[in-house]
């Protein structure tokens, strides 16, 4: 139709100059009248059935009216004047299409299919909409309404075909189908065997997948790129006709008056019109708005695509690592996985922006050069051959740059790695109170990092004299060469339009030297995903999967003869990129779990050369021949580290298989000895993302003993656990998971030791009602993994594991019978073996839950009978209990909220908050501050004096204009030597401020910064963790500290350089132009409205953008903790969709972020288009009088400041928006600590000398506002007394133990309320409940910010611990822990060698520590280890590579070196099997007889030989006494413990 259009309006032109009779006109009338009459319709069309306007439609409108312009000046230059009917009709004709233009690009808003559509803003919007970015108005006003946005304003901004998962599919095809043609040249060059040939094969790029990905998306992005050039460059040229004009023909050489364009077109000689000039400077308006739109318009569409890239990316990082293998697991630490998405991966949120730049910057070099030839001849090879001598410093800059980026990267790994491991193991860290040594082994990794940003500024500074100064060099160099060989004259055209050109040519310069630092940052982030993306998978077919067969005798589970291992037996190159010249180890991967995370570098070094043998991997299991039966019960048992968790990780396919056959017939269930829990309610860690049945979860939750524990949750199984189960007892986290499994209701189920973290009456309720004979998995089958030896008649079979092999096999009976291993531990061991059992394994009815579980009943302080549960009185946790601030405190039952609902989710883990308003001026003073006060004030005066450096050349131009080649020759030395000292003082001062800025200011504030960051995080009490998920602490310290390095920097130093250029532009037009005065209030008032929106919105979507991150980080750390029970239940997909849901929430932020800038950017640029009009139209007013060279400089440099003034609010915004680093890195530094390292008291190395505990009516609780989990104890513990610690689960043993090391504080005490960061004070005594008006945080996602119920026993007095007499609350934290000793309920161990985690400060001999690992039971199995390293053998990250087992012995050789009076075991044996429980019973009899030993157990077998006994019950003393005196009343607590752990024969009486 606009085709039909513009040869109906030719056609009219043709008889407008033929003739008026002409059948041409006749014809054009009619065709007109035909395509009036389509378009009518068409439009009539488009409104009622669709909900945006016709692109066909505008565009026709559009060149009919510029048709029709056309005509109607013809028809007024062909002499027919406004009276004849032609030019009426052709007016009239122009009015209505301008009418019809406007109703079809008129908002839509109103019209019924349009208010039905749920389409995004974008896609409703018009052409003009869209090109103006009008679209995304309503979120900006929205946002100056609310002074704030909330994330649900802006939903749905990222495009249907931009999500995750559409982006994953299409890159994901393209790499497999590179990776697949790789490997099969690989194995056609004969792999392994000729490792030289597979070297030479080129391998898959990452980065061209990528790119062949999105090339349907890149190709208008690409188009737009390659117009905006000439676009850009139609303004300099307009610029010099314009200046021809106001010069007038007789003011320059006829000969130099040429277009800017050809020189063989001459301008006529007689004067142009006023209409021409008004035209010119028009055309300049219009193609400055014209590149706005354009680069508005390609910007928009190329971030879509990179935060789709980054997301893609991230999903499939995801998705690796829920197929890495064994041996790329150990290869990979979470660190530097995790790396892989903060960093690497983020690099693409600019990538595609990045490489545009390279279609870019050719044309814009191409026709730069073209026009300067115009106007300079052949002296602007001068300048040609200036930049292409700085091209070898390009090419070595980038070698530079691309080392120093992959050393930062690398710094930055270990840092982060570091940094993870110690804070994921926080408590360990606090109870042995080692913060201070950990603090100074993560600053010495950020001192290695910031020493190579060191390098990179000083680097960066020395490149600036050649890239930043390229545009001032050339300028001198061009001009000197035009003057004095080209003999040529300064005429205002000639001098203001090079400068402009020049002053273009600056920006694709710098983009030069940017865009190479961007892209070598972003091929190495590309690279290092790719080698992680290449790294060894799984191999699923290493076990054979079968549909389940109900045949009773047909084995579900059956192993021939397979021999397996944790490491692989070949580990080809051409998998892990060790030989390529990227070598792993150089980009801080290829090593991580071997770094040490205590020792020295030189130590370190040493253990990773000594594991560079050639000795085969040890095989854990051998010769394993299994046959399971159909709905069988089978139990693996077997001494520490024999083999029997690796027997179900080889069921499950997580080791390699080097010989032999593994089938699995059925679905498994997989419970794994460290129990894995999601941050989820209990309800959804249960269901685990199956369909809810109601009848099915009642009957797990009986089975699994949990109903009395969600009976005391304010929410019951709403409410939320917190980040690895944190807010559970083991023994709970190990029952939920134990539900989850049995609600799976899967064939075979893989019981990794659940019963260790129990108490013996829960164990026995599980036993009866779960997984014994007649429990609710009787007709499963189940491979249990125990240390338990009271069950073992009851099981179909029994597998004992010794050295990795199955040494007996058979029924109870039949190992009995046979006399050997097993009968010896049964004699020895069990307490029921030689007489028959007397209590009934009958299955518990759950109808009743006195039948579920034994109750006990007590009397609260006001005289209420509180009957509770066996299964725990009080919800005692290892950390914290379970409800968040805003919540009813400590063990609220369900009965006692009035309000409770049982859909309602009561949360631990609190939304990451957002600060209403702009940031607050003190952030600036704090960077201020950190970075040095007087080297920011030079850094300043420098830029400023850089800009008058800029100023007072093109003043000095301007002074040499319109001089005669006489004048100039005679002074030609003045001239010269005046640029030349001008260019020198500029590119030194901008070279000083460069490393002043980055090498000396950024790393002063980048460290002190972040000492205080990690100084202060270590410092938080345990109740900031229990709350806060350990990916956002991480995102702290990763992505803000990199904005805060990398962003911040730049941002101070382009917001000062704009700033003063924007001042001296302004400055120089109002000097020049007087009359400009007059419109400096009305682009004030525009630019004050659209900066003053655009920072509203800007504010929350840059804190959106922040806080969207952490839950993909927490999300992922969850995962990578899980990944086995994931496999192994195959619920992979839920969790990548979980993963991409977090990743599009993530994307759409950012996109949202980016149609922001977007928004602003037209404006601004538009408005600074009206500068350049407004001086223009001036011109052409005072053509007369108005001095050519004065207006060129006023018009060079208001064609400047276009974009300075887009940049200046742009970066203004950033600058904020990366500001919100330091806000987010300040709130965690200004948190609250803990008591003080050291405190006055001070006391004697030897102290305690004697180990007198004393507690004095101590009470304490979890959070302040939280009820009491230990209440009123008093009681006192002998010197070297040995005390068991009994009670049911939640009772508050764990409790007893943080109260020792002052993990948590007495209640209502000084530093209870000091270290306090939950606002509980502060909001009780503000006396409301209004939350708005706490403080100017919100929830990013709504709901409460606080309310707390207070809590019980409000004002008690928590009472004190005393030590040797000495009242610990008086002595510093450090003093205080390290001297005493624990060996704590999770055994935890640290990356680097056996030796660092038994001395990590080397204070001791090899002698001492071997003698440890003796007592330890551990020496031979350490001298046994591969490659014969002894103490300095591999301990892979969390200790992966130790049993659980051998992890809690290695915690006991750490207690036996710390000579401390006291000694702490919180259930230290529970993952060991009885006779390794008896040795260790024996060496702590043995070697801490002189010493206090509170013992905390699970097998009352393990605390009967103590001294006393304290038992404890609903954070009370209950009882406290010798063990054969309780046990002489069967009315006691401890005496019915005992008879359910079947310690006593006696039956209960009836009365008891």
């Amino acid at each position: 139709m606009s085709m039909l259009s513009l040869i109906s309006t030719a056609q009219t032109l043709r008889g407008a100059v033929n003739g008026t009779s002409s059948p041409e006109k006749l014809l054009g009338l009619f065709l007109t009248a035909v395509v009036w009459a389509s378009a009518v319709a068409l439009n009539y069309n488009e409104h009622k059935f669709t909900i945006r306007s016709s692109d066909s439609l505008v565009i026709f409108f559009t060149l009919s009216i510029v048709a029709s312009t056309i005509l109607l000046h013809t028809l007024l230059e062909t002499g027919q004047g406004v009276q004849s009917a032609e030019t009426r009709f052709t007016i009239a004709y122009l009015v209505l299409l301008t009418l019809g233009l406007v109703v079809e690009t008129w908002p839509r808003g109103s019209t019924r299919v349009q208010q039905l559509s749920g389409a995004q803003a974008w896609d409703k919007a018009n052409f003009f909409s869209r090109m103006s970015q009008h679209y995304f108005q309503p979120i900006v006003s929205l946002a100056a309404r609310q002074k704030m946005l909330q994330p649900s304003d802006v939903v749905n901004q990222l495009p249907e075909e931009n999500k995750t998962e559409i982006g994953y599919a299409r890159l994901s095809v393209i790499w497999n189908r590179k990776t697949k043609r790789y490997y099969d040249k690989v194995r056609a060059a004969g792999g392994l065997t000729n490792p030289e040939a597979v070297k030479k094969i080129r391998k898959p790029s990452l980065m061209l997948a990528i790119i062949q990905a999105h090339w349907r998306s890149l190709i208008p992005a690409v188009a737009a790129k390659i117009v905006l050039p000439f676009l850009d460059y139609l303004s300099p040229a307009l610029l010099g006709l314009f200046l021809d004009y106001i010069q007038g023909p007789s003011a320059s050489d006829p000969e130099s008056v040429v277009s800017a364009f050809s020189s063989s077109v001459k301008l006529a000689m007689e004067e142009k019109p006023f209409g021409y000039g008004v035209l010119l400077a028009l055309a300049i308006f219009l193609t400055r708005c014209a590149v706005a739109a354009v680069f508005s318009s390609y910007h928009r569409r190329v971030f879509i695509l990179c935060a789709q890239a980054k997301a893609t990316l991230t999903s499939m990082i995801y998705r690796k690592v829920l197929v890495l293998s064994p041996d790329a697991r150990r290869k990979s630490s979470t660190g530097a996985i995790l790396n892989h998405m903060s960093v690497d991966a983020v690099q693409w949120e600019e990538g595609f922006d990045c490489l545009g730049l390279w279609i870019s910057i050719p044309f814009d070099f191409s026709i730069c050069f073209y026009m300067l030839y115009q106007l300079l001849g052949w002296s602007f090879l001068a300048g040609v051959f200036t930049i292409v001598a700085f091209i070898p410093f390009q090419s070595w800059q980038a070698k530079v740059f691309e080392g120093l980026e992959e050393d930062r990267l690398k710094a930055t790994d270990e840092r982060v790695r570091l940094s993870t491991e110690i804070l994921s193991s926080i408590k360990i860290v606090k109870l042995y109170g080692w913060e201070a040594a950990f603090k100074s082994k993560i600053l010495e990794a950020r001192r290695a990092e910031l020493n190579v940003l060191k390098k990179m500024g000083a680097f960066e500074a020395v490149m600036s004299l050649v890239f930043a100064s390229t545009s001032t060099i050339v300028t001198f160099v061009t001009f000197a060469t035009y003057v004095t060989l080209g003999h040529g004259v300064l005429t205002p055209k000639t001098v203001f339009v090079s400068l402009t050109l020049f002053d273009m040519l600056h920006d694709p310069v710098s983009r030069l030297a940017e865009g190479t630092a961007m892209t070598i940052a972003l091929v190495v982030a590309t690279k290092r995903i790719q080698r992680f993306l290449m790294r060894e998978e799984i191999d699923g077919n290493q076990v054979q999967h079968e549909k389940h067969d109900e045949n009773f005798d047909t084995p579900v589970v059956e192993i021939n003869d397979a021999t397996l291992a944790w490491t692989s037996s070949k580990e080809p190159d051409w998998i892990d990129d060790a030989a390529d010249e990227d070598d792993e180890d150089a980009h801080g991967e290829g090593s991580d779990d071997q770094r040490s995370l205590l020792s020295n570098q030189e130590g370190t070094a040493e253990a990773n050369e000594d594991n560079n043998d050639t000795t085969p991997p040890k095989q854990t299991l051998r010769n394993i021949t299994l046959s399971v039966k159909n709905k069988s019960l089978t139990a693996v048992v077997g001494r520490v580290g024999q083999g029997k968790s690796s027997l179900l990780n080889a069921i499950i396919g997580e080791m390699y298989k080097q010989e032999g056959t593994i089938c699995v017939r059925g679905r498994i269930a997989y419970v794994p000895q460290q129990a894995f829990i999601i941050n989820a309610t209990v309800r959804d860690n249960i269901i685990f993302g199956n369909l809810f049945d109601q009848e099915r979860y009642r009957r797990v939750l009986t089975a699994c003993g949990l109903d009395p524990d969600l009976d005391l949750l304010p929410a019951g199984d709403m409410t939320e656990i917190g980040e690895r189960g944190i807010n559970l007892s083991g023994g709970q986290k190990q029952r939920v998971s134990l539900a989850r499994a049995t609600y799976d209701n899967a064939d075979i189920y893989l019981l990794d030791d659940p019963l260790s973290a129990v108490d013996a009456h829960v164990d026995r309720h599980l036993w009866d009602n779960l997984i014994g004979p007649d429990g609710l998995l009787k007709g499963k089958t189940r491979i249990l993994v125990t240390h338990g030896i009271h069950h073992l008649d009851l099981v179909d079979q029994i597998v004992v594991m010794k050295d990795g092999e199955i040494a007996e096999l058979g029924r109870y009976e039949e190992l009995v019978a046979a006399k050997k291993s097993f009968y010896q531990l049964m004699e020895e061991f069990s307490a029921k073996h030689s007489r028959k059992r007397r209590r009934s394994h009958a299955p518990v009815d759950s109808s009743t839950s006195e039948s579920a579980v034994a109750h006990s009943t007590t009397t609260t302080d006001d005289g209420t009978v509180d009957t509770d549960s066996a299964t725990g009185s009080d919800l005692d946790t290892d950390m914290a209990t379970v409800e968040e601030d805003d919540t009813a405190a400590g063990a609220a039952t369900k009965a006692d909220d009035e309000e409770y609902n049982g859909e309602e989710e009561d949360e631990l883990i609190a939304e990451e908050i957002m600060k209403r308003g702009g940031v607050e001026m003190r952030l600036v003073k704090t960077y201020a501050k950190a970075s040095g006060l007087k080297t920011a004030l030079t850094v300043t005066v420098l830029i400023i004096l850089g800009e008058v450096c800029t100023v007072a050349t093109n003043l000095w131009l301007k002074y040499w204009v319109d001089r005669t080649k006489e004048e100039l020759a005679a002074s030609i030395g003045i001239f010269l030597a005046g640029l030349f000292v001008f260019a020198v003082l500029y590119v030194v001062v901008h070279m000083i401020y460069i490393y002043l800025a980055f090498s000396v200011a950024r790393i002063r504030a980048s460290e002190l910064i972040h000492r205080d960051l990690i100084t202060n995080i270590l410092r938080l009490p345990m109740s900031f963790y229990d709350t806060t998920p350990l990916g956002r602490i991480i995102n702290r310290l990763s992505g803000d500290c990199y904005s805060i390095d990398e962003h911040l920097p730049w941002k101070f130093l382009d917001l000062g350089y704009l700033l003063t250029a924007v001042t001296s532009t302004l400055a120089i037009v109002i000097f020049s132009t007087p009359a400009f005065i007059f419109v400096v209030p009305f682009i004030a008032v525009g630019f004050y409205m659209i900066s003053g929106y655009y920072l509203w919105a800007v504010r929350s979507l840059k804190r959106f953008n922040s806080v969207s991150v952490s839950p993909i980080y927490q999300h992922f750390d969850e995962t990578l903790n899980g990944v086995a029970t994931i496999r192994a239940m195959a619920v992979q997909e839920r969790f990548i969709d979980e993963n991409a849901k977090r990743t599009d929430y993530n994307a759409n932020a950012y996109v949202s972020y980016s149609n922001c800038n977007r928004w602003v950017d037209i404006r601004l640029q538009w408005l600074s288009a009206t500068i350049v009009l407004s001086i223009a139209l001036f011109g052409v007013f005072e053509r007369y009088t108005a001095d050519a060279s004065v207006l060129g400089l006023s018009m060079s440099f208001a064609m400047g400041i276009t974009d300075c003034v887009m940049w200046l609010c742009r970066d203004f915004s950033e600058w904020q928006s990366h500001l919100i680093a330091i806000e987010r890195v300040q709130e965690y530094t200004d948190k609250h600590t803990e008591a003080p390292e050291l405190t006055s008291k001070v006391v004697p190395d030897l102290w305690p000398a004697q180990g007198r505990v004393v507690f004095t009516n101590y009470s304490t609780r979890y959070r302040e506002g939280l009820d009491l989990v230990l209440k009123h104890l008093s009681f006192e513990i002998r010197p070297q007394e040995k005390i068991g610690i009994v009670g049911r689960t939640g009772a508050g043993k764990s409790s007893l133990t943080l109260a020792l090391f002052r993990i948590v504080e007495a209640a209502n005490s000084a530093w209870a309320r000091a270290s306090d960061n939950s606002g509980y004070h502060d909001w009780k005594s503000s006396g409301t409940d209004d939350n708005n008006d706490l403080d100017e945080h919100a929830p990013l996602l709504g709901g409460t910010s606080f309310g707390p119920v207070i809590a019980e026993d409000e004002e008690i007095d928590g009472g004190a611990i005393e030590i040797d007499g000495v009242d610990i609350s008086t002595l510093g934290l450090t003093d205080l822990r390290k001297h005493l000793a624990i060996i704590p309920q999770d055994p935890t161990l640290f990356a680097g060698t056996i030796r660092d985690n038994l001395d990590p400060f080397q204070e001791l001999t090899d002698a001492d520590l071997w003698e440890a690992l003796e007592r330890a039971h551990l020496r031979d199995f350490v001298r046994s280890l591969p490659g014969g390293l002894g103490l300095g053998a591999e301990v892979a990250q969390n200790g992966e590579n130790f049993s659980v087992g051998q992890r809690s012995l290695i915690c006991l050789a750490r207690a036996l070196l710390r000579k401390s009076k006291i000694l702490i075991l919180d259930e230290a044996t529970a993952a060991v099997d009885v006779e390794t429980d008896e040795l260790i019973q024996r060496t702590i009899r043995e070697e801490f007889k002189d010493r206090t030993v509170l013992t905390i157990a699970h097998r009352i077998k393990t605390v009967m030989d103590s001294d006393r006994i304290l038992v404890l019950d609903q954070g009370r003393v209950v009882e406290f006494d010798e063990p054969r005196v309780l046990l002489q009343r069967e009315d006691s607590v401890f005496f019915k413990l005992a008879h359910q752990a079947g310690e006593i024969a006696v039956p209960l009486s009836p009365s008891s």
